[in-house]
């Protein structure tokens, strides 16, 4: 399970936090999020908008972003909605954060498909890169947090930085992402294997080859 968040004082939260509103590209942004659900139903709109205001968090902190209290009230009101449904909602998914986060959030999967292609690796990488589970480093470059499954188990081990997701990751290669983005450098999000797309055999196609270049009909051949 996804570690519980350390969340600050709430005095010291409400003092930086307690008035937020959004940015008027934000607003509008909210009023366009709101307008696809019917009269009635703008509630429905809580996720995009806790998502939205978790990012602009971000942009003023220079980090992945998270959620204070007075974040969600603000959302909530605009919703017309008691505060502890959205708070259900930020607490429920772990897209949320509950806490502040650095500059990059690595979540590392160690689920059992990961846990058997290697995310013990993945996670020493992180660890000699000097993070602490469910700590922020010194710096604040990086958040590191152990989640549950991610949906890449075709492409495991992987970690989620931020927004993207790295897989079929070594110790080598996880090392490698780590300092790009120490660096600031955007590495190639996706498999790390040279060649492999998506989700398909390391190494290629096995089967219907001859769709990779062309559509092929099969059925004369059958």
């Amino acid at each position: 399970m996804a570690d519980t968040p350390n969340t600050p004082d709430e005095a010291e939260m409400r003092a930086r936090w307690g008035g937020f509103a959004f940015t008027a590209v934000n607003a509008k942004q909210a009023k366009k999020v709101i307008a696809r659900y019917p009269e009635g139903r703008q509630r429905s709109a809580v996720m995009p908008l806790l998502d939205l205001a978790q990012r602009q968090v971000g942009e003023e902190t220079q980090t992945q972003g998270w959620l204070p209290v007075p974040v969600i009230e603000y959302v909530a009101e605009m919703l017309d909605m008691p505060f502890m449904r959205a708070y259900e909602v930020a607490t429920f998914y772990t897209m949320y954060n509950l806490a502040p986060v650095g500059r990059y959030h690595v979540q590392v999967c160690g689920t059992t498909p990961c846990m058997l292609r290697g995310s013990d690796d993945v996670m020493a990488a992180c660890k000699n890169k000097g993070m602490v589970k469910g700590k922020t480093t010194p710096d604040g470059m990086f958040t590191l947090t152990e989640v549950e499954c991610m949906g890449n188990c075709a492409t495991a081990p992987m970690f989620q930085i931020n927004d993207d997701n790295y897989e079929d990751l070594t110790y080598d290669s996880a090392s490698a992402i780590l300092e790009a983005l120490a660096k600031g450098e955007q590495p190639k999000p996706g498999s790390q294997i040279a060649g492999r797309q998506s989700s398909e055999p390391e190494g290629g196609p096995t089967v219907l080859k001859a769709m990779v270049d062309a559509n092929h009909d099969y059925r004369k051949e059958y």
